[in-house]
């Protein structure tokens, strides 16, 4: 199995997984001509469609898409049934395309029936988790989005992170912000700084990582709790989330 990341617009990864005959699945197609030279070029055969949520950046490709190839299978939540999907899935659900099983896994926080796909090692995590950030919370509400990254921070440490923004040099300048001292944070921006002053991909990312760099899934850390008591008394890891990604939202 082969991973391919298509740059799409200003900032986004259009996700392909492709197999040596050709076949492949396409992840989030936010526009359909970047896609379509990728398929030429490869000699690609699209088998299905997986779509994470009903933004356009992410399902605007899908028309010109399946009227190019007629038949081809697109999954997505209910929220994208008027976006082009034409099998619903659901929490629980597994999706078998390319000989592999996607587990699909419910998200809300971003929209309010985000879904995000897993199959060891691939994490399509659409808008939820960005390598160092999380998705805007425009329909759900913070307490939807640290469960849903709960979920997410419980696969296995190798778990390839695959998301659909190259944020992560915005997110790490973030980071430090919050915690200026962590040693782990200020490591992983300077490599960041590096990989994007050469135009190369921080992504994907790796889970076990994340998990050290990524302040949103370190809302229960000790030194995150110690900065965040200097401004204000939060007990619960919702509400300090909540306050971290006010924060972000504001930088």
């Amino acid at each position: 199995m082969n991973l391919n990341s298509i740059p799409a617009f200003q900032d986004n990864y259009i996700w392909v997984l492709s197999e040596d005959d050709g076949r492949c699945l396409i992840v989030d197609p936010g526009e359909a001509a970047p896609i379509l030279a990728a398929l030429t070029e490869n000699k690609w055969h699209p088998e299905a469609i997986l779509l994470t949520h009903h933004h356009n950046d992410h399902v605007g490709g899908v028309k010109e898409l399946t009227q190019k190839y007629p038949g081809l299978v697109v999954y997505g939540p209910e929220e994208t049934q008027d976006k082009g999907a034409t099998q619903i899935v659901k929490e629980g659900d597994v999706v078998d395309v390319l000989g592999c099983e996607f587990s699909v896994i419910f998200t809300p926080g971003h929209t309010a029936g985000h879904i995000c796909y897993f199959s060891d090692p691939y994490l399509f995590s659409g808008d939820t988790l960005f390598s160092g950030g999380c998705g805007r919370l425009f329909e759900g509400t913070a307490s939807h989005m640290y469960q849903s990254l709960k979920k997410l921070s419980a696969l296995p440490d190798h778990t390839l992170v695959c998301c659909a923004h190259e944020y992560t040099l915005a997110n790490m300048k973030f980071s430090v912000s919050i915690l200026p001292d962590d040693s782990d944070l200020n490591d992983y921006f300077m490599e960041v700084k590096e990989l994007r002053a050469k135009n190369q991909k921080t992504l994907p990312a790796i889970l076990k990582n994340e998990r050290k760099i990524n302040l949103f899934l370190r809302t229960d850390d000790a030194d995150f709790i110690d900065k965040l008591s200097k401004e204000t008394n939060l007990q619960q890891p919702e509400q300090r989330f909540a306050w971290l990604r006010s924060k972000k939202d504001n930088f």
